[in-house]
């Protein structure tokens, strides 16, 4: 099997090219110009009527006061009228912010979906399958929740800002020369204070994860806990990476809780700012009684933005970084499948002619690989653990390239069959069985959209499942759980038996396939299996060596060579390596 070489990475706050990510990002939104549109008319009309708002109070608060003349009740209308257009408004950008963040990141999901599907199996053995969901899911959804509210926040804080700053400099420039003060302290505090804040969640949430990973290995392994009395240790290990995830989660909940005190404290003394002079440019007449009531308001507007634009600035490096992971996969290159033979009227002669192939270069897994498969032959693979068995099936399934050397099926060299139809004429039975959460028919036909019931229900009599069918609650359409939980491992192997008999394939692959059954089911399925595998090439992978004694011939591997070939007697008589193997298994030992 291919050495696999997980590379987790929580640190992903910041994209290596903003950029790049962000011009690609373009293109999800070019078919969204309406919605575009839309969402900042709504923000324009938003951030107008907050500009507005404050203005007619300070008119209301004249009028009352006695320093302007007006109809009060028209100013009170108004402001009702302008108060509700806002609250539409806001609808309005929201609803339309949500289409337009669920419609990007759909874009985006069923590309990522469709790409991973047609990946190289080399490229999945090779990363972390967590990784792989977590693009998926966990950074689709991080570009889904930025657009649908910091995208247009940002839009609003910036035309808050500037709007904000024009009207307080036309209505009185000195009043706000000097509120702007207050400004200067908003930006740095919060500049120091994001930083600290990102450091100290970034650490919370990769202790988070640590802290789950120990959990979860011990559930999921406890019995193994049990057996050998890890319990201490265990408890151990989930103190060390829960105490630090208390450190990091106190110091990040605290400077997140002081963080709006502190907002609050530079906001009070520019409100007092505003009331100390402008009482004073009031008794000078410079500005009214009301305008300062609408400079207190202007000031928050002002204030409010400039902080969000931190936490904005954040999300949208995030979203930005998420972006970038999910187009680290698409950016991937898919699986050639090419080819221009098809496999009509294929009888599976198999040959490998002088193959050499390493999953990483300069470790070598096979050397020199020759090996003739007759048609309608039943052979045997069998070795120690890492001798390359299961990597002569990943070659014929064309999950890997050869680095030299050819493999034909009937004379043609798979490479230059088309893939797909290549694998159609193949079915696999792995000893780590997976079935679908699905029926039970639905999994069985899986092998082909063509399998009729009754090739069904001929796999189903040949693979010994019709018993066990049964005795499930719904019979045939009865609905496995997620990973097959309502089912033995036996029964999981029975039915991936019959989903591979279904297809009716040309060359079937049996890797350990009834190693998870009793020894009498076993036997009742390997009897059947011989009628059906003498109409079809078997290759038959086994550490059992009683289940493969029948096999036309065995070929004996070790380090990527083929040391020995031959039937059991033959190879019996030879007393060379399998006659070593399975002496030691008749003896008891495990190989």
């Amino acid at each position: 099997m291919p050495p696999g070489r997980p590379h987790n990475n929580f640190n992903y706050e910041k994209p290596a090219d903003i950029g790049r990510t962000f011009l690609r990002m373009k293109d999800y939104f070019r078919g969204e110009i309406g919605l575009l549109i839309g969402m900042a008319v709504m923000v324009v009309l938003s951030s107008v009527f907050s500009l507005i708002s404050p203005k007619l109070q300070s008119n209301a608060i004249d009028i009352i006061a006695g320093a302007s003349q007006g109809d009060l009740m028209n100013v009170l209308y108004c402001l009702a009228a302008v108060f509700l257009a806002s609250a539409a408004t806001g609808f309005f950008q929201a609803r339309m912010s949500a289409f337009l963040s669920q419609n990007i990141v759909g874009k985006m999901r069923d590309e990522l979906f469709d790409h991973i599907i047609d990946l190289p199996v080399g490229y999945v053995d090779n990363h972390s399958h967590g990784d792989i969901i977590s693009r998926m899911t966990n950074d689709i959804d991080n570009v889904s929740n930025t657009i649908s509210s910091s995208l247009s926040s940002l839009f609003s804080s910036v035309i808050m800002i500037v709007g904000t700053m024009v009207v307080m400099l036309v209505f009185c420039w000195q009043l706000a020369l000097l509120s702007f003060i207050t400004v200067i302290f908003t930006i740095v505090v919060t500049k120091v204070m994001a930083g600290k804040i990102r450091k100290y969640s970034r650490l919370k949430q990769e202790g988070l994860g640590a802290l789950n990973g120990v959990v979860e290995e011990t559930v999921t392994g406890y019995h193994t806990v049990m057996a050998y009395n890890y319990q201490d240790d265990a408890i151990a290990e989930f103190n060390k990476k829960s105490d630090a995830l208390r450190t990091a989660g106190i110091k990040a909940n605290v400077l997140s809780g002081i963080m709006g005190p502190i907002m609050n404290t530079i906001g009070n003394i520019g409100f007092v700012i505003i009331a100390f002079f402008g009482g004073l440019f009031a008794i000078k007449g410079i500005i009214s009684v009301g305008m300062i009531s609408a400079f207190i308001v202007y000031a928050k507007q002002f204030s409010r933005p400039i902080h969000g634009l931190a936490n904005i600035y954040g999300n949208l490096q995030g979203a930005l970084a998420s972006a970038e992971r999910v187009f680290g996969i698409l950016d991937e290159p898919k699986e050639d499948k090419s080819g221009e033979r098809d496999t009509d009227g294929m009888s599976g002669h198999v040959s490998f002619k002088h193959v050499n192939f390493s999953y990483v270069p300069g470790k070598q897994v096979l050397y020199d690989f020759n090996l003739e498969i007759p048609p309608c032959k039943k052979i045997a693979l069998v070795g120690a653990t890492g001798c390359g068995k299961t990597t002569v099936v990943n070659l014929l399934l064309r999950f890997y390239r050869p680095d030299s050397g050819s493999i034909e099926i009937d004379g043609v060299d798979i490479s230059d069959i088309d893939a797909n139809d290549l694998r159609n004429n193949m079915s696999i039975v792995l000893q780590d069985t997976v079935l679908f959460a699905d029926t039970v028919r639905h999994n069985i036909k899986y092998a082909s959209d063509t399998v009729t019931d009754e090739q069904m229900y001929k796999a189903i009599e040949i693979s010994h499942c019709d018993r066990m069918i049964e005795t499930l609650p719904e019979g045939i359409d009865t609905k496995l759980s997620l990973s097959s939980s309502n089912i033995s491992q036996g029964q999981m192997q029975l039915l991936a038996i019959a989903r591979a008999f279904a297809s009716d394939p040309s060359i079937l692959i049996l890797d350990e396939a009834t190693s998870n059954v009793d020894t009498r089911t076993e036997k009742q399925i390997q009897d059947a299996m011989a009628k059906a595998m003498a109409e079809r090439t078997s290759i038959v992978i086994a550490h059992r060596l009683s289940t493969i004694q029948d096999a036309d011939q065995i070929i004996v591997m070790d380090k990527g060579h083929i040391v020995e070939t031959g039937t059991h007697e033959e190879l019996l008589a030879a007393k060379g390596k399998y006659s070593e193997l399975y002496m030691r298994q008749f003896a008891g030992f495990n190989t």
